[in-house]
């Protein structure tokens, strides 16, 4: 096959991947003519219960590519020194109702997936990139989480309301991060206007609050390296490496105090939720081998005060390599999953994040359940019963779970294929990595620059997760994505 392929060929392959892997990759009819009633219909009426909020100077900061906006941000610090950080998230239920073909659609693939080729989403992009999306000069419907961040990083209080929002302008995390960081230039919209300076320095004072109360509780902070593939004229020419930076840091605060505040409002209000849950690692022993080689003694059972010092100690130590470390750690610890708290009942927190109560609900343009939980906290707000028994709840959960799973495939799947059709150049060469996973169908590792995955095909006995090899790559077809290495040395 030759070097270029067109990225036709690609969103072939992301289009039969989908399907076999139990996606609606098209909308149906049904799904059209319920959004030409939508789009035809404008902007959703705006009741009485819709605080006008267009006034304040809200903002976002998302990826340089995004254009469905789940959210957006404002401050003001109060005169005790306490900061009132407002989160508004678009109201995709304001033109979405529950049972609607737009809905089954979403309840059905539950995620919007991503690909290097092609983007599947989970809404038409009529709604996601544009009329429940909450983009810059535009009036958008939104439900506001309302939180007072105290010098510690508590928020001992929050409340929930619907409001009219204006989001006065789209910053990336890019230029945002470079700022903040200091590699890079002020952005020239922070230049104009000082209010939205304060206003971005004032957040990220918050979100640094934020982030130390958890750190504190045992947070654990991690680093990952993901890649991007540079397409030119259709053509993919490379990978690069995209890295965190302060201003994914200020977003990831604000999402997950609005997540843990509204799992927590929606059972103080007597309301069965679903919950994002990464429960204590069943693969301790691992991870307390790797702190061993670095001279680091962890506690026998899970503890994440002691692991989150661990991996503090090591980012400082070795900034370079953290993002290895990270990965091997986050393999050992395993995924999160989505489950019903029921009234009464502890459905498990978040071991990673060091929180008890965590809810997803800051993307709904792109996350089934958020769009659920938003309807949820929307019920308790007007003061009207569960629009979701806990049994329907229960089966969304364990579907939601189950695509979740069958999305990373797909993206994994398009990522290899895209690894191979770069690194087909590169066959015969060696490079550092880190093994990734030894299970019953092989040893698979992660070369480190740039950030591809391949199984280890000869020399492969004795590996373990988490331990560092150099290995020569022996194959890359782009048609299967099989990207095969030889462990040397």
């Amino acid at each position: 096959m030759s070097d270029h392929h067109n990225n036709s060929w690609l969103t072939e392959r992301a289009h039969q991947a989908m399907l076999d892997n139990g996606f609606e990759p098209e909308f149906s009819d049904a799904v059209y003519a319920q959004l030409r009633k939508i789009v035809d219909g404008g902007q959703p009426h705006r009741g009485s219960d819709v605080q006008d909020l267009r006034h304040l100077l809200w903002s976002s900061i998302d990826n340089r590519t995004s254009r469905d906006l789940d959210q957006v941000e404002w401050a003001e610090r109060l005169e005790n020194g306490d900061i009132r950080v407002l989160v508004g998230i678009a109201d995709v239920d304001a033109v979405v109702a529950k049972g609607t073909p737009i809905d089954v659609h979403a309840a059905q693939n539950t995620v919007t997936v991503y690909t290097q080729s092609k983007i599947f989403p989970m809404l038409p992009e009529a709604l996601s990139t544009d009329m429940t999306s909450l983009n810059q000069g535009e009036d958008r419907l939104a439900v506001v989480a309302d939180m007072i961040v105290k010098a510690n990083g508590d928020v001992p209080e929050s409340a929930f309301f619907r409001a009219f929002v204006h989001n006065h302008a789209k910053f990336s995390y890019e230029e945002i991060g470079e700022w903040l960081d200091g590699d890079g230039e002020m952005p020239e919209e922070l230049q104009r206007s000082p209010e939205l300076k304060a206003q971005i320095e004032l957040q990220r004072e918050a979100a640094k609050r934020l982030a130390a109360y958890r750190e504190k509780k045992g947070a654990l902070e991690f680093e990952s390296i993901e890649s991007s593939a540079v397409v030119e004229d259709g053509e993919i020419k490379g990978l690069v490496s995209v890295r965190s930076n302060s201003a994914k840091k200020l977003i990831e605060n604000f999402m997950v105090a609005s997540n843990v505040e509204m799992a927590e409002f929606l059972e103080a209000k007597g309301f069965a939720s679903l919950r994002r849950v990464v429960k204590e690692p069943q693969r301790w022993d691992g991870i307390r081998r790797i702190a061993s080689e670095y001279g680091e003694n962890l506690p026998e059972t899970p503890d994440q005060p002691a692991l989150a010092a661990f991996l503090g100690k090591r980012r400082a130590a070795d900034p370079e390599h953290f993002p290895d470390l990270s990965l091997s750690i986050v393999k050992l610890i395993g995924g999160g999953e989505y489950v019903v708290e029921r009234l009464g009942e502890d459905a498990g927190g978040h071991f990673g994040l060091a929180v008890r109560d965590y809810a997803h609900s800051t993307a709904p343009n792109r996350r089934f359940t958020d769009m659920v939980v938003q309807r949820l906290v929307k019920a308790v707000i007007a003061n009207q019963p569960s629009p979701y028994s806990d049994d329907e709840l229960a089966d969304i959960a364990e579907h939601c779970n189950l695509q979740e799973k069958s999305a990373r495939k797909v993206e994994r799947k398009m990522r290899k294929v895209v690894a191979a059709t770069v690194m087909q150049r590169h066959v015969g060469e060696n490079f550092d990595a880190i093994v990734t996973g030894v299970t019953a169908s092989g040893t698979f590792a992660r070369i480190l620059r740039p950030p591809v995955d391949g199984r280890i095909e000869q020399g492969e006995r004795g590996l373990q997760v988490g331990e560092k090899v150099r290995v020569k790559l022996v194959s890359a077809d782009p048609r299967t994505g099989f990207i095969d290495f030889a462990a040397i040395g």
